[in-house]
C-alpha cells in the first residue's frame, strides 16, 4: 500500500546532508488545506539556553513552477546553435 499524505499532517526527517548552520536540521512535507508543502526546520537556542524549532514552509507547486521558469530563462539566455551538421 502506497503512502498517502493526510490533510493537516506532515513529517520531518533529520537532514543527513547538513553541512552548515544555514542548512535545515530536518526536512519533510505536510499537507495543509489540501495543498502540499515542503517543510524545513532549524534547531535554535534562546539566550537562556532553551532549544526550539524554527520552521519554514514552501508550497510544492510554487517551487516546481519557479524551477521550470528558471530553466526556461536559462535556455533563452543560452547560445544554442540549432544548425545540425550533415
Amino acid at each position: 500500500m502506497a503512502f498517502e499524505q493526510r490533510d493537516m499532517s506532515g513529517a520531518l526527517f533529520r537532514n543527513a546532508k547538513k553541512e552548515t548552520e544555514n542548512h535545515p536540521s530536518a526536512t519533510g512535507t505536510a499537507m495543509i488545506g489540501g495543498v502540499l508543502y515542503y517543510i524545513s526546520s532549524w534547531t535554535k537556542t534562546t539566550k537562556s539556553g532553551d532549544k526550539y524549532q524554527s520552521l519554514s514552509f514552501k508550497r510544492k507547486d510554487e517551487v516546481h513552477k519557479s524551477g521550470v521558469n528558471e530553466a526556461k530563462k536559462a535556455i533563452a539566455r543560452s547560445d544554442f546553435n540549432d544548425d545540425i551538421p550533415f
